[in-house]
Formats: structure tokens, sequence, C-alpha cells
């Protein structure tokens, strides 16, 4: 016969394991001494897991503290550089505008040739000789004044440049101006809010120094009351503890119960003391007391001496005639080797 490799039962595979674990874990509880003799300080790890819970909780917040500053800086570098951006936007709009409005191709020197503006004259080279005159373009006498022509056309391109020139330079002065009020109101600003800090930290010192004052006057009014309150306390226990002595409350003087004129009594609220008679009565009764006990004491003793001699011959028998088989080593090996 062939062997064969039957499935394996997962759930029978578990419940063994579980089986074992829960097997060692007893075991553990039973032969561990700590366990079973100590136990486990439940208060301490209720602590411990409580300050873990805090520590975690104040990690978690200062996690979160540390992200909301870093999305406010993230915030902050995106508006900067969005005013940089349309700052920069502005610029180049700016210039673009100013090149259309001053720099524009068709008042250029070269205007005349490169837009055949301004009535240029166009010379063709590339006619053939075979024309005739009736082909030509530039006939003698024509270019009468051309010289003026050129130089009016060069001074009012000179004063073009100039005024493009005095506008570049007007533009620059309001740019430095408008630049020097904003960083002078930069400066205004930034002085304002030192000015308000240093405020600040003043008041909040004043507020401190204040306070700390009025602590101080608190502690020292309550340091004085707490004084005499105990002054005061002491000299009403010592006039107390004077009457008391003075007094013939506690002195039992016999001469404060006689009356003159009346029935001999005792007045309690002068006089707490006991004639002879009474006295004589208390001395005979302790007497009998202290017999007593003396009598009671004498007879415990003898019973006490009774059990010790039973006692002490019970222990005898025991040694000599019933515990007579002393158990070896072996016989202790066979405990606490199962947990069973």
């Amino acid at each position: 016969m062939h062997k064969v490799d039957l499935p394996v039962d997962e759930a029978a595979v578990e419940a063994v394991r579980r089986r074992r674990s829960a097997e060692a874990a007893r075991q553990t509880r039973i032969f561990s001494t700590r366990n079973r003799v100590m136990g486990l300080d439940l208060h301490a790890l209720e602590r411990q897991v409580a300050e873990r819970r805090e520590r975690v909780a104040m990690d978690k917040q200062r996690d979160m503290a540390h992200d909301a500053l870093r999305v406010s800086f993230d915030e902050m570098l995106m508006r900067q550089q969005k005013e940089e951006e349309d700052m920069r936007r502005g610029l180049a709009r700016d210039l673009v505008q100013y090149r259309a409005m001053h720099q524009r191709a068709e008042d250029s020197r070269e205007a005349d040739l490169k837009c055949n503006h301004q009535g240029a004259l166009g010379v063709d080279v590339s006619a053939p000789e075979s024309f005739g005159p009736a082909s030509m373009q530039v006939f003698q006498g024509e270019g009468v004044g051309e010289d003026e022509r050129k130089r009016a056309q060069m001074e009012m391109n000179e004063r073009v440049l100039r005024a493009q020139r005095e506008e570049r330079d007007k533009q620059k002065r309001e740019y430095k101006h408008k630049e020097l009020l904003r960083c002078r109101e930069l400066l205004q600003h930034d002085l304002r809010v030192a000015q308000l800090d240093a405020l600040e930290t003043e008041c909040k010192r004043a507020a401190c120094i204040a306070l700390k004052s009025y602590n101080q006057a608190q502690a020292e009014e309550r340091l004085e009351r707490e004084k005499q309150d105990k002054l005061r306390q002491e000299e009403e226990g010592l006039a107390e503890m004077l009457h008391m002595v003075t007094s013939d409350l506690l002195t039992e003087c016999p001469e404060a119960a006689v009356r003159a004129g009346a029935a001999p009594r005792v007045p309690p609220d002068h006089w707490k003391g006991m004639g002879p008679a009474q006295l004589s009565a208390i001395y005979r009764d302790h007497l009998s007391l202290r017999e007593t006990e003396k009598e009671r004491r004498g007879k415990l003793d003898r019973y006490n001496q009774q059990l010790a001699k039973e006692q002490r011959a019970h222990q005898q028998y025991l040694k000599t005639e019933l515990y007579t088989n002393q158990p070896a080593a072996h016989y202790f090996t066979q405990f606490s080797t199962s947990s069973r």
C-alpha cells in the first residue's frame, strides 16, 4: 500500500494550540511564586497606562500645533509668492504698454525704410536695361529739399527720443518715490509694532509686579492674623488654666461646703469633694477589689500551669509513640510536578 497524505484539520490543530497556550499560562500562574504570592500592582499599571495615554495626547497636541504653524507659514509664503508674481506681472504689463506707446516701429529712424512710410522713395534696381525713359522712377530735380527734409526728420526723432527719455526718467523718479514711501510705511509699521510690543511687555510687567505686591500683602496680612489668633488662643488658654487652678472647682476645698446659718450640704457649683466617711468606704472597696483580683490571678496561674503540663505530656506522646515514621526526601518530590 502507498502512503497517502491526508489533509490536516486546521480547526483541530488550532484547538490543540489554544489548549497548550492555556496550559502554559496556567502553569505560569501556579508555579510563579511572584504572581502567586505578590500578585500584580493594578493601581501602578493603571497609573502607567494613564501616564502613557496622557503623554500620547500631549505629543498629538504638539504635532497638531506644529502642523498648524507649518500651514500658516506655507500660506504666508504662498501669499508672498503671489504678491511677487502680481508685481512682476504688473511690471511686465507696464513695460509692454510703455513699448507700445513710446517705442513703436513707426517712430524709429528707419521707419521710412522698414515701413515704407513718410513718402519714402522706392528704388527698384532689378529692372532690366531694356526699359526706356518711360520706365524711369527718379528724375532730375525731384531731390530738391532732401537735406532739409532729412534734417527736419532728425530733429523730430531727437525730440521724440528726448521726450521718451524724459518720460522714462519721470517713471523712474515716480517708481523710486513709491519705493521710498513704501519703505517708509514699512519702517513706520515695524516701529509701531515694536512700540506696541514694548508697551504690552511693560504692561505685563507692571501687572505682574502689582499682582506680586498684592499677593505679598495678602500673605503678610494672613500671617499677622494667624499670629494674633494664636496669641489670643494662648492667652485664653492660660487664663482658663489659671482660673481652673485658683478656683474652688479643682481644689476640692472642704471650706467651700460650709455655709453659715445653713444646713450642711454640698453645693456642687463650688465644691466637688467628699467627706471622711465617703473616703473610708472607697478605701475599703479598693482593698476588697485588690484581694479579689489577687485570688483570681492565683486561680488563673494554677490553671495555666495545669494546661502547660497537659500540653507537654501530649507533645511527648506525639514524639515518642505517634510520629515515629519520618518521611524521606523522595516523598516530597511527587508534589507540584503538574498543574493538575
